[in-house]
């Protein structure tokens, strides 16, 4: 008998191949190629709709929502299993299997089992490992390829610079890229978001191009409220605004 509200919101997930991680004394995601072959071969759809049951909007796999003030439109993301496999082995990695590291919750282990499924009909062998949070945490940003949640950010540029820039403490991908830290300073530097629009959409495909992540969807979260109340609708960054809180008339 309770009311439900929901918000589409920013709050994400993001798999992520560790571009400095060593493997076998060897840093096999240091290679673009190999990076987007992994995007190439999922299909963000099938992810919303087995990870996390439609509850959201599909990603693009750069990291800036819709919701954002200067987030640019450039489509969709390629998909193209066959062409992912062409590209994997091309880069010498045909018969390399990846660890795909998610933590033992619900829907990230949920998702994650849907990439890795998608990445063996492409061909490419996939081996799941799921981690309690108590071990999960530890290592967090040091795992090869793994997934990590991100909660909800207001504005285009807050993530990109403390998860994308060089040297940063919450650089999980270990992307190191200079040109790229310079659109992210240039887009910091601009406050009109139409004007920032144009840096973002530069910012957005080079993510892309690098194939600096799988972003597979964006989050709708949920509220539910007794009946007869006003103004405890669901905020993106879970906040509770209690001047707005009251008996309905």
């Amino acid at each position: 008998g309770w009311s439900r509200t929901d918000s589409v919101t920013a709050a994400t997930v993001v798999f992520r191949a560790n571009q400095q991680a060593e493997v076998d004394g060897k840093t096999p995601y240091g290679d673009a190629s190999v990076r987007q072959a992994l995007a190439m071969a999922v299909d963000n759809n099938v992810c919303l709709e087995l990870g996390y049951s439609s509850r959201g909007i599909v990603a693009e796999n750069h990291h800036v929502c819709p919701i954002h003030p200067a987030y640019a439109d450039i489509g969709a993301p390629p998909f193209d299993p066959a062409a992912a496999k062409e590209m994997m082995d091309a880069a010498g990695m045909g018969d390399f299997e990846h660890e795909l590291i998610t933590i033992d919750d619900d829907w990230q282990r949920n998702t994650g089992d849907a990439i890795a499924a998608q990445l063996r009909d492409a061909g490419i062998a996939v081996k799941r490992t799921i981690l309690p949070g108590s071990t999960f945490w530890n290592d967090w940003a040091k795992y090869p390829f793994s997934a990590t949640s991100w909660s909800h950010r207001p504005l285009d540029v807050q993530i990109l610079t403390l998860a994308y820039t060089t040297g940063q403490a919450w650089n999980e991908s270990g992307f190191e890229n200079p040109a790229f830290d310079a659109l992210v300073a240039q887009a910091n530097a601009i406050a009109d978001a139409d004007a920032r629009r144009e840096v973002m959409a530069q910012i957005e495909q080079m993510m892309r191009d690098e194939g600096v992540i799988i972003q597979p969807y964006w989050r709708s979260l949920y509220n539910h409220h007794a009946e007869g109340w006003v103004g405890l609708e669901k905020h993106p960054a879970h906040e509770f605004h209690y001047y707005k809180m009251a008996k309905a008339a």
